[in-house]
């Protein structure tokens, strides 16, 4: 592995895993069309490590708000008051409640784990599932906008949210652009939505990838690489920090559309590539 490569596959990571275009999709097709060897088979460890790199740039683009929840979700164990008074420590405590909800749906995948990842090898059904990504996109664009909040959505909304999120686990279809696209149809206010949605990624990659460590490490872990795994990662937080305020300043002026346009290229594509192969 070398620096180029590991910042390369870092930017891949930081940009796919929030721009609605699918970032497992982006490396399965780099890995089976250009010869470039997939993280999650080569290099376990250095997977989690580029999870972990996007998963801090959640919390740096959403640093205040997370600090936030942190704190009303202590005081809730401690069953406490909140210490930002009612109005704010409400709307806090119903948006600590709608992401441990949306996660929920996450444990119906663990049964079908392997079958799932066995698909990553699959460029056809990538390729199609790159299509289906660029509808929910093109028609999820096309709904009014909706008002929903924290503060007035349902039960019934984060629960299908998180059932969109557990089916975005195939690869081909974007997470982002998935629960995304399900919180508009529910209603969600459109800057909302995306909030919402980065915030359902950080149970969701955490637990995915403690499980990966813990494989990572009887593996074996090459401690030689360690300098270029911090390029990856470095690489992985500044494209996916930079995504985030791409995304969320393009939910306040206008929609996620585009994307689709570009999921039906790299689709249409992929499936080419893949019958001529």
């Amino acid at each position: 592995m070398s620096y180029l490569y590991a910042i390369f596959l870092g930017i891949v990571q930081g940009v796919a895993e929030f721009l609605p275009i699918s970032s497992s999709g982006h490396l399965s097709i780099f890995q089976n069309f250009m010869g470039l060897d997939n993280p999650e088979e080569s290099n376990l460890f250095f997977d989690v490590l580029l999870h972990f790199g996007t998963l801090i740039a959640v919390f740096v683009a959403y640093r205040e708000e997370i600090l936030d929840l942190i704190v009303e979700f202590i005081s809730m164990l401690k069953r406490e008051r909140s210490p930002m008074g009612r109005a704010a420590g409400l709307s806090n405590r119903r948006m600590i409640l709608l992401v441990i909800l949306g996660t929920l749906p996450l444990f119906l995948i663990l049964p079908i784990k392997d079958k799932v990842e066995g698909l990553y090898s699959n460029t056809l059904f990538i390729g199609g599932a790159l299509l289906v990504t660029g509808l929910i996109l093109f028609f999820s664009d096309r709904l009014g906008h909706g008002h929903k909040t924290e503060r007035n959505s349902t039960i019934g909304d984060a629960l299908l949210v998180g059932v969109s999120q557990a089916l975005a686990t195939v690869p081909g279809l974007s997470r982002s652009g998935t629960t995304i696209s399900c919180g508009l149809c529910c209603g969600f206010e459109r800057t909302f939505a995306v909030k919402y949605s980065f915030f359902l990624s950080i149970p969701a990659v955490l637990g995915a990838n403690i499980l990966s460590l813990v494989d990572a490490i009887s593996a074996g872990i090459d401690w030689t690489l360690f300098p270029k795994y911090l390029a990856g990662v470095a690489a992985a937080m500044v494209s996916g920090y930079l995504s985030i305020r791409f995304l969320k300043r393009l939910a306040e002026k206008r929609g996620f559309g585009g994307f689709a346009y570009y999921c039906w290229g790299v689709g249409a594509v992929t499936i080419i590539l893949s019958l001529i192969k």
